[in-house]
């Protein structure tokens, strides 16, 4: 009889079933060797994309950023949104992608009870955004001339957006209205604000930000 030939699988096939074996069973599969003979293909292709199932998690975070880039990208009014709206339209478009990916996200950084031990999972994501939000953002102040000042700035702006990143990531975990729309609610006073701040003057919009957070901490 002749030996069954495997398939040849994607990166995107890979993640898909390996996210479809955990939701499934509730843990990550016995083996690569187990979970790639399980469904048909090479183990070595496997390791053409990732080392572990580890780091295919990581990966998993990190193809959301790219899809979400690609999704982005095929608008034609894209391009000519200014830095904060670009930035806005990367949240909203990514965690559209995050809820349709909810179960297997939770699966990932809840592994083991450790939610923000987990958050390491997202350390490619991270890499990924300060490059985006790097270049994507306007610089407030004119810094020629000044090497330090300029990366001094460069840094608060990306490190502030991967901040902003984190508190949305966060509510979105924690949201439980329909439609996750409160979250919808949150980016868009959480950029308004940020850009007031960094911009403009902020307390009008600070202070509208701080009262959703205030009702959504403390309803009456």
């Amino acid at each position: 009889m002749a030996a069954k030939k495997n398939i040849i699988i994607g990166k995107s096939v890979i993640l898909e079933k390996y996210a479809d074996y955990c939701l499934m069973h509730g843990k990550k599969p016995d083996s690569v060797y187990k979970f790639a003979k399980d469904n048909g293909f090479d183990e070595a292709q496997f390791y053409q994309f990732y080392t572990s199932f580890n780091s295919l998690e990581h990966g998993y975070f990190l193809e959301m950023f790219t899809h979400t880039l690609e999704v982005l990208e095929k608008s034609p009014a894209y391009a000519a949104y200014s830095g904060t709206e670009k930035l806005s339209a990367f949240y909203f478009t990514f965690f559209e992608v995050a809820t349709a990916n909810r179960s297997f996200i939770l699966f990932a950084l809840e592994e083991g009870g450790h939610r923000l031990r987990n958050l390491v999972k997202m350390k490619e994501l991270r890499r990924a955004f300060l490059a985006y939000a790097e270049t994507s953002l306007e610089k407030p102040f004119d810094v020629k001339g000044h090497k330090n000042a300029r990366k001094v700035q460069d840094t608060a702006l990306r490190e502030g957006a991967w901040l902003q990143f984190l508190s949305i990531f966060r509510f979105w975990v924690q949201d439980t209205s329909p439609g996750f729309e409160k979250t919808d609610i949150f980016i868009e006073k959480s950029v308004k604000a940020s850009a007031d701040l960094v911009y403009n003057t902020p307390l009008e919009s600070l202070f509208d930000l701080g009262k959703f957070i205030w009702k959504e901490k403390f309803p009456v």
